[in-house]
């Protein structure tokens, strides 16, 4: 009787961990338009880089600075349309390097 208990408390234990994991990949990002332009730039400043949805399609990655940013990538200022502001100074995004001649096999030539 003992181990039958531990067995379904072990099973129910695990049912929920999946059940969390799979919820948080589930959920999407967070939609910049929602937020105060405090919250959105606290946000930010907390986790170093965040990815907000700004529009019904689009989406772009935002960080607090340059060490934020892959190799080869300068942090330029970026601003956001937020739920109070329609030009929230929220942080940095991350752009190739202009100055790096090592970029140029990235560049599209025109």
């Amino acid at each position: 009787m003992q181990r039958s208990r531990l067995a379904r408390k072990g099973i129910a234990a695990l049912a929920l961990l999946g059940f969390s994991a799979t919820f948080s990949a589930a959920q999407g990002r967070v939609d910049a338009r929602q937020l105060s332009c405090g919250e959105a730039r606290a946000l930010v400043q907390q986790n170093g880089a965040v990815v907000f949805t700004t529009g019904r399609f689009t989406y772009d990655r935002y960080v607090a600075g340059e060490r934020f940013c892959p190799v080869g990538h300068v942090a330029d200022d970026a601003w956001i349309s937020t739920r109070d502001t329609q030009s929230c100074r929220i942080g940095y995004r991350c752009i190739l390097d202009p100055w790096d001649d090592d970029n140029d096999f990235l560049r599209i030539p025109r």
